[in-house]
């Protein structure tokens, strides 16, 4: 295996490890509850602390200090938006775990930030940032 295919694995095991303990062990029920209301210190902090959770999976990639800022503050604004909006649709419907349709939304949600680990790694490809 070359070098670029094995830190691209290595950068999204590191995305996986943090989304996992930012989402299901550090994520408090205020930042549940209140990741649904637009601006809420809570949900805010929530999407913070995925975007420097981050920080140790873009290093692997790049060094460059504007190109990793610029990936925290982009996936800030992604995890926070979908967060909101998938609270946004929990709430507006009445769902409960109880529901397939919610367990679709929940999922759909997930999807959107895996899929935005893969959109980092395409810019920071495409635009040369990467170390390698």
């Amino acid at each position: 295996m070359n070098q670029t295919v094995s830190m691209i694995l290595w950068a999204l095991l590191a995305f996986q490890i943090k989304h996992f303990v930012a989402d299901f062990v550090l994520q408090t029920q205020r930042q549940v509850m209140k990741k649904g209301f637009y601006g809420h210190p809570a949900g805010l902090a929530h999407a913070a602390l995925h975007g420097v959770g981050s920080i140790p999976a873009l290093l692997i990639l790049t060094d460059r200090s504007g190109a990793l800022a610029l990936m925290v503050a982009a996936e800030v604004v992604i995890h926070y938006h979908a967060d909101w909006l998938k609270a946004q649709t929990d709430r507006r419907f009445h769902l409960s775990t109880q529901q397939h349709i919610y367990w679709v939304i929940f999922g759909l949600d997930q999807l959107v930030h895996q899929l935005t680990y893969v959109g980092i790694l395409f810019v920071l490809f495409r635009e040369g940032w990467t170390r390698f």
